[in-house]
């Protein structure tokens, strides 16, 4: 392909990375105001409250073992809720067709909402830090794990969000899914407790929950701990993303749930 082909693709792709990224400041008292207030409430009630009752996690102070998976947990629930909202937000109002028929590539649309929702989950993600180093000394020992983590979280559910919004029929669609699914697991994927408190069938069910790796992968970034090898958690979030971004791409390629 040549420069004079990729070059519109590229405006394309940044066109719809700004639009998102104007849509999430211009209503920042909905997309980065309540996840702060949120996790200050759990950093308050969890780490200093009820943290100094249970003392130490994995040998680590019970606020520094709850910080790496407050932060994934909020930047996988807002990178989810961002291109879900947005996405079915463009097919309610019908003008995701015209992105459809328009000589924009399937990957350029994708590409776009998945940036943004990712960017969104870096933003909260970076709030929350900080206001978790209010409360503890928050260390980086393996800064590549911690961001190359982030990224492959915030994309795998970016993705996720994007086939729930493809799916979705009316806006109770695109709340289902956060509320049985979304937020079991990541309340049950390690976030307040390590696996190894748990019994042996519990450890076995808590293996077959991706937010598990992700949360485990952040924290080893963070404190240099871990339940799971971190290779093979690396492994599973690069498999998750070629798997539902090629389920994304054919999504859009058949038109399933978008031309009526």
């Amino acid at each position: 392909m040549s420069g004079e082909q990729r070059h519109p693709n590229l405006v394309a792709l940044l066109t719809i990375v700004r639009r998102e990224v104007m849509r999430i400041l211009r209503i920042w008292g909905q997309t980065l105001v309540p996840p702060a207030i949120t996790m200050t409430l759990y950093f308050l009630i969890f780490g200093s409250l009820i943290g100094r009752r249970i003392g130490d996690m994995g040998g680590y102070d019970y606020m520094d073992f709850i910080v790496p998976g407050l932060v994934m947990m909020s930047i996988i629930q807002n990178s989810y809720g961002n291109i879900s909202s947005s996405f079915f937000g463009a097919k309610f109002g019908r003008h995701i067709e015209e992105m459809l028929v328009s000589p924009m590539p399937n990957w350029v649309i994708l590409g776009g909402y998945v940036t943004g929702a990712v960017l969104r989950g870096l933003l909260v993600g970076v709030i929350v830090l900080c206001i978790a180093m209010l409360f503890t000394h928050v260390r980086i020992p393996h800064p590549l794990v911690t961001i190359a983590t982030v990224l492959l979280g915030a994309t795998i559910f970016s993705l996720a969000g994007f086939v729930n919004a493809v799916y979705a029929k009316k806006f109770d669609d695109v709340a289902i899914v956060p509320t049985f699914i979304l937020t079991p697991l990541t309340y049950l994927g390690g976030v307040f407790y390590s696996v190894r408190m748990l019994p042996d069938w519990a450890q076995t069910l808590t293996h077959a929950n991706p937010v598990f790796y992700m949360v485990n992968a952040f924290r080893y970034g963070l404190l240099g701990t871990s339940d799971i090898p971190v290779g093979i958690a690396f492994g599973l979030m690069v498999g998750f993303v070629v798997v539902l971004g090629t389920l994304g791409l054919w999504l859009l390629k058949r038109g399933v749930g978008l031309r009526s």
